[in-house]
């Protein structure tokens, strides 16, 4: 039987799960290639014969989505499969077409060919788009059930832009393991508030083998729970699917893919940031929930913010540094940073574009909505050096810094900063802490 010729449309994470899971040992495909875009530097490596099997011996090129008609054409492209997320679907419908007009078969591999199941309860969080506040609500989940006495265990959507095949399983337990794994800024953001509150998480390439060391951590588990990435369903078969939508952003939740799915399985949808939020936002994201998934139990809630020094801000000209992946394709123009700014009475949020160097002139040239805010990009040394030359150079007082992690520890700023936390805080009932009250009784009672 002659094989399908199959190229993988991805960015970075979901495009291996999905070949892994489906496509590595299934004779009936062969894989000519995969595409990469949203992240810098992806293309132009392979995906390596040590994870590929036996039917790749010379690995998997990776080229970048802009060649995919010629692609096509080249390898003589039966099918190609769509695998990234965060994605308009209009977007989505626009590759469809270039992939049609090539000659070839456009496909969305759904969660029954993907999702493994554990030998463990599973909780997974997702969300609508990125930068909903899914990281606080992971971490309010995890806090909880560790208050109940139960070892949870966090494993990460994929962000392996490094060494493929040393990224096949991760463990992160300790701040040194941050260096060890040479993590970018991004993973760090994603990494770093588990390990600081006692918790190991996990991340990587193959994402069974990711499961089962997992399952048989060290420290012991009780509980995984899966902490997604951008708005992908979980790789993991949940067994509670909580998924975080924004008010920021109303009817966002019911027009990008894979978002709108992740709404519709879920079991708790959180309609999270109702502080700062519009109540027409408010009523428009909580009746699209309604509407998709009526039996979803909706929780609002909160994700207030604090400051280090709020007198770093007060009456000062101040650059405002977020979380890099929430400003570019979350498309987010206000993140915390900006909150606080604006709240502790900064003089003037200084436009960051007239400093940019190096690699963040491309970043703003690619998503020219970011605006006046500074996103914390950092996906290898090189980025991560002009942000700390961008921040140094800027004609400003001080910075306040949205981004997650502590950013002093990464570049060196020689100027006064000040950090900006934020946590889920529930409104009214139900609580997360109900739901996972009835959680533990079904399946760890």
């Amino acid at each position: 039987m002659e094989r399908k010729r199959v190229i993988i449309l991805g960015a970075a994470g979901r495009d291996f799960h999905n070949f892994n899971t489906y496509f590595r040992d299934n004779e009936e495909y062969e894989v000519v290639a995969f595409t990469a875009t949203q992240i810098p530097h992806i293309e132009g490596r392979k995906y390596p014969a040590e994870l590929a099997g036996s039917l790749y011996p010379d690995g998997i090129p990776i080229f970048p989505e802009e060649e995919l008609t010629e692609l096509i054409k080249k390898y003589d492209v039966d099918e190609c499969y769509f695998s990234y997320s965060d994605v308009p679907y209009q977007k989505v419908m626009n590759l469809s077409a270039v992939v049609n007009a090539a000659g070839a078969t456009f496909n969305l591999i759904g969660p029954k060919r993907t999702m493994i199941k554990s030998t463990k309860p599973v909780i997974a969080v997702g969300a609508v788009r990125t930068g909903c506040g899914k990281s606080q609500t992971s971490r309010r989940v995890i806090e909880i059930l560790m208050e109940k006495g139960y070892r949870v265990v966090a494993i990460r959507h994929p962000m392996p832009y490094g060494d493929l095949v040393k990224q096949k399983v991760q463990r992160f337990a300790r701040l040194e393991d941050l260096e060890k794994h040479n993590c970018t800024i991004e993973e760090m953001e994603e990494y770093e508030p588990h390990i600081v509150r006692g918790n190991v998480i996990y991340a990587g390439v193959d994402y069974e083998a990711i499961l089962r060391a997992a399952e048989q951590d060290p420290d012991g588990c009780d509980i995984i729970l899966w902490d997604g990435g951008n708005n992908d369903f979980p790789f993991y078969q949940p067994d509670l699917m909580i998924t975080v939508v924004d008010p920021h952003r109303p009817g966002h939740e019911v027009s990008y893919y894979p978002g709108e799915v992740t709404l519709r399985i879920a079991d708790i949808v959180v309609i999270n940031k109702e502080e700062t939020a519009s109540p027409e936002g408010i009523l428009t994201v909580r009746q699209n929930v309604q509407k998709v998934n009526p039996k979803a139990q909706i929780i609002d809630a909160a994700s207030p913010i604090k400051v280090d020094n709020p007198e770093v801000i007060r009456g000062k000209r101040v650059l405002v540094v977020e979380d890099g992946p929430t400003l570019t394709h979350g498309e987010m123009t206000i993140g915390a940073g900006t909150v606080a700014a604006q709240r502790y009475g900064a003089a003037e949020i200084i436009d960051p574009r007239p400093y940019l160097v190096g690699e963040l002139v491309d970043t703003f040239k690619k998503y020219p909505y970011i605006g006046k805010l500074l996103p914390a990009m950092g996906y290898g040394k090189k980025q991560m050096q002009d942000l700390e030359a961008t921040i140094n150079k800027a004609d400003v007082d001080a910075v306040v810094i949205g981004t997650p992690i502590d950013l002093n520890r990464i570049i060196k700023i020689k100027k006064p900063t000040t950090r900006v936390y934020y946590d889920l805080q529930e409104i009214g009932e139900p609580t997360l802490d109900q739901i996972l009250d009835e959680f533990v009784q079904k399946h760890l009672k």
